[in-house]
């Protein structure tokens, strides 16, 4: 059963969310939190699967409520889920830690397959925010890199296919804490600021 968090400022757009995901055999709304303070408490309690977060809501914003509910359960999946297409918040939400990126217009079987993806660690993007990324990767300048051992180099491309350090850990069979050591080496030869950029030099390298 993949347990989700709702997190809307709007009451009618969490039931309609949760009518719709309550349908689902597989998907069960774990929670709900109205603002960005309720909803990193809940995601350090209910630990959910996945966490549909809006971005525009009074007081903490959804990116920063990306960062705290992440951090309070690293585990859980984002998916923004919004109704501004505005491709200025597609970057901050990423680098917060959004998995995946959707407006509210899209189909109820389109969600239910994102949330399934996240699961599995496959973000999905609406057109807008894909291309918003795309125009990052084609921007942004080479970066001189140092040398990169083997094995940092099988961690960097494991990162451009979007697995968590968990899941890096598990698939390269070492410790998760060996996984940050990595990354943290990745930033520094590459000159990097945070994990979407090392994803994005794994995309433009044609490493993932």
């Amino acid at each position: 059963m993949i347990r989700v968090l709702l997190v809307d400022d709007h009451g009618m757009v969490r039931e309609g969310l949760k009518i719709y995901l309550e349908t689902e055999e597989d998907i069960k709304v774990a929670g709900e939190a109205a603002d960005g303070a309720a909803a990193e408490a809940l995601a350090a309690t209910l630990k959910p699967d996945v966490i549909l977060m809006d971005l525009v809501m009074p007081g903490i914003d959804g990116v920063e409520a990306t960062k705290r509910c992440l951090a309070a359960s690293p585990e859980s999946k984002v998916i923004v889920l919004t109704s501004k297409p505005d491709d200025e918040l597609v970057l901050p939400a990423i680098r917060a830690g959004a998995l995946s990126y959707l407006l509210k217009d899209i189909s109820a079987a389109e969600l239910s397959a994102a949330i399934r993806s996240a699961v599995a660690g496959q973000p999905t993007l609406h057109p807008m925010a894909a291309a918003r990324m795309m125009r990052e990767i084609n921007e942004s300048p080479p970066h001189a890199a140092g040398e990169i051992s083997p094995r940092e180099t099988e961690v960097l491309k494991l990162i451009g296919e979007g697995l968590t350090n968990k899941e890096i850990a598990e698939r390269l069979f070492i410790a998760e804490r060996t996984v940050k050591s990595h990354v943290t080496r990745l930033l520094e030869k590459l000159s990097l600021r945070d994990r979407t950029q090392l994803a994005i030099y794994a995309i433009r390298n044609k490493l993932s």
